[in-house]
């Protein structure tokens, strides 16, 4: 529960501090007083942004803490997914900066504006006049009956099952949008790896042709330079080798009388016989060479293949092209293999569905089993507050599409007259009756929930008497089970508060402020009667307000 506020430098506010207890208290004042003052300080520190011209002193920064005690609430979990550190009595802190920059602390630690407010949410429900219109969302609606029907663990299962399904859709259909482009470019991936296969490529055949080729076009004058070159080495007596033949006899005759002849004629045979083989050899490509016009056009066609090929995919090698062959025959396969990964999301996304419908009629049922609850609860506590002909229904229907708070299409339908239409109650109630609608939900839900404060901000505008008699009772019941904070006009609502605390507004000869004070016995009685009667104190105002207060 919240158990103070401490506010320096905001708005009308210089210093102010207050402790607050548990049970129902009230907060009166007049109009312009500061009650809105302290709420929005409340709302600063639970994580709303900041206006910067909250500063009362525009030099100096605003610091707005509040003290919970947080022990029966089972925020462990939350600390230790946060980082922080938990304590039974813990502290949120806001400060406003005079740049307008802010920052906020849990117990000393920083936590972002998020963390803020997702732990002030656990902390108090302020229930504003606004909040009145928030009562015909789908959201809100689907909120309380699953707060009454205490399925967080059902909802959270579903919601699970959902998220997965909505990862699988999301992939089906972006697989299928791939796919679809894909196909688009398959025939002409296909025209293009049919191309080079085709073309039979061989890894370094390009040079071997080049080389070829380069030997047939110059077939003849290639055979006469063989022809001649033999010619001079192998043919007629004044030939290399024939001559080559005399010197060897001349120099084996000298051997016996000329040691160095040996050396002479071993190199002189090694010559001899190197040029024999140079002569054969050349006499052998002379009769290998010949001109084939049917080979040649065959490595003109080829190459040319080769060189458009290259041409068109922008490289300089028949490697080159290989690879591109194997990059094409890699999306081809991808591509016709996408079909069977369609094929099984489509399964994945099936069998996903099953357990999404089995999770949301699960989610259904506690939703169906707790509304006849709901509505009897409802219809009774606005009878009681003066609704006599009040028929409140929750209406819940199959919607077509799965949507994250479940399947289901849910409605709070009212008429408050009799025999009246059921319509949407955004629809039919007026201010007063959406006033009495909302606190009757909080009063239902307040065993339900976990929020350990709530604070109605004059809940109970465009009611009076004994209708607000009964308002008062109701939120005297529901802080059997929360701290209750009511911010009301009222001194029927004002008088059955466990504690009561005044909001003014006063001078001095500097400036004007706001404070607030908790009133002892008496300075209640006093505030009482002056709201029953004006600013003038009578008899019969006192009285009245000992009734109230007795009573």
């Amino acid at each position: 529960m919240l158990q103070s506020i401490s506010i320096q430098n905001y708005a009308l506010i210089n210093q102010l501090e207050i402790d607050f207890c548990d049970g129902f208290s009230v907060i009166t004042g007049e109009t312009g007083s500061g009650k809105s003052i302290l709420l929005g300080a409340l709302s600063l520190v639970l994580g709303q942004r900041a206006e910067g011209h909250v500063l009362k002193d525009r030099n100096k920064k605003c610091i707005i803490e509040c003290s919970f005690s947080i022990s029966k609430y089972k925020l462990e979990t939350f600390f230790a997914d946060f980082e922080l550190d938990y304590e039974e009595e813990t502290l949120l802190r806001r400060e406003i900066l005079p740049n307008g920059k802010t920052r906020a602390f849990v117990n000393d630690s920083p936590v972002n504006l998020k963390t803020l407010k997702e732990l002030g949410l656990r902390l108090v429900d302020i229930h504003s006049q606004n909040q009145n219109l928030i009562l015909g969302s789908f959201e809100y609606q689907v909120g309380i009956v699953d707060t009454y029907a205490k399925n967080a663990d059902i909802l959270l299962k579903y919601q699970k099952h959902y998220n997965k399904f909505q990862i699988l859709k999301q992939e089906l259909r972006k697989q299928v949008e791939i796919a679809e482009k894909e196909k688009a470019d398959l025939d002409y991936f296909q025209f293009q790896l049919e191309q080079l296969n085709e073309a039979n490529l061989v890894e370094n055949e390009q040079k071997e042709m080049e080389n070829e080729l380069e030997t047939l076009s110059h077939a003849e004058e290639i055979k006469s330079g063989l022809f001649t070159t033999l010619g001079h080495l192998y043919e007629g007596d004044s030939s290399v080798i024939s001559q080559l033949r005399d010197a060897r006899t001349c120099l084996s005759q000298i051997q016996t009388v000329f040691p160095d002849a040996d050396d002479y004629f071993e190199r002189l045979e090694s010559s001899y016989i190197e040029l024999q083989d140079l002569a054969q050899e050349i006499d052998r490509a002379n009769e290998n060479i010949e001109f084939d016009a049917a080979r040649i056009d065959y490595l003109n066609q080829r190459l040319d293949a080769i060189y458009s090929l290259q041409q068109k995919h922008r490289v300089d090698s028949v490697n080159d092209l290989i690879k591109i062959r194997t990059e094409l025959e890699s999306k081809v396969s991808k591509i016709e293999s996408g079909d069977d990964l369609i094929e099984d999301l489509k399964n994945q996304l099936e069998k996903q569905k099953i357990k999404l419908e089995k999770a949301a009629v699960s989610l259904t049922n506690t939703r169906k089993k707790a509304i006849p609850n709901i509505e009897k609860t409802i219809v009774n506590q606005l009878v009681q507050l003066g609704i006599a002909n009040a028929n409140f229904k929750v209406q819940i229907l199959n919607s077509e599409d799965f949507q994250y708070l479940g399947a289901d299409k849910l409605s709070f339908l009212f008429s408050a007259n009799k025999n009246g239409n059921l319509e949407e109650v955004q629809r039919v109630a007026s201010g007063g009756e959406l006033s009495r609608l909302m606190l009757s939900i909080k009063y239902l839900i307040s065993s339900s929930t976990a929020l350990p404060s709530i604070v109605f901000d004059e809940i109970d505008t465009g009611v009076s008497g004994e209708i607000a008699d009964k308002m008062g009772a109701m939120m005297t019941q529901m802080a059997e089970n929360i701290q209750v904070i009511s911010i009301t006009h009222l001194p029927q609502i004002a008088g059955k508060g466990k504690y009561h605390y005044k909001v003014y507004k006063a001078d001095d000869e500097h400036e004007t402020y706001s404070n607030i004070v908790l009133l002892d016995k008496q300075s209640r009685l006093e505030e009482l009667a002056k709201m029953l009667s004006g600013a003038d104190l009578t008899k019969a105002a006192l009285e009245n307000a000992k009734v109230l207060l007795d009573s």
